[in-house]
């Protein structure tokens, strides 16, 4: 019923091991393969092209911007894709997530703002705290019972 889709080849420029640990700002080009630690932000070069994906065992400590971003680690700061977001069904993430196109599996964690960037780059507006957890419904905080008006949001008063 349901197709995976096929795993595409993403050619990845730098590997970070799982035992190896940056404190610093990482500047890349090209793909960038997180096993490790950085206590910094990560940042893709502008072209385009830059594509970052953090394994299960990857953290980061920091924001990151980059054209692609995959994640089945821990990001711990905001994430500015001006492409697409993937994250796997291990991700988690604590902060906001700037995006033209998400995909997140079964078991991802998202604890901040969803952000659609619009076909022009420009990040529309949403309205709700910064780094509210969302609830299963996919909003943030509590879900409302019904909308000011409606009868059952009146007999909840």
């Amino acid at each position: 019923m349901f197709k995976r889709k096929p795993n595409r080849d993403i050619q990845i420029d730098t590997l970070i091991g799982a035992k190896t640990r940056i404190h610093g700002d990482v500047e890349f080009a090209g793909g960038l393969h997180l096993d490790g630690h950085i206590n910094g932000d990560v940042k893709g070069v502008s072209d385009g092209h830059a594509i970052l994906s953090v394994s299960e065992t990857g953290c980061i400590e920091g924001s990151v911007f980059a054209a692609s971003v995959l994640v089945n680690g821990t990001v711990n700061g905001d994430i500015d894709a001006t492409d697409r977001v993937e994250l796997g069904g291990k991700a988690r993430v604590l902060g906001s997530v700037h995006y033209s196109v998400i995909e997140t599996a079964v078991g991802a964690q998202i604890y901040g703002k969803l952000n659609h960037r619009a076909p022009g780059g420009q990040i529309a507006a949403a309205g709700g705290p910064a780094n509210a957890p969302l609830n299963a419904a996919g909003g943030e905080g509590e879900t409302p019972v019904g909308r000011p008006g409606t009868p059952e949001a009146e007999s909840k008063s």
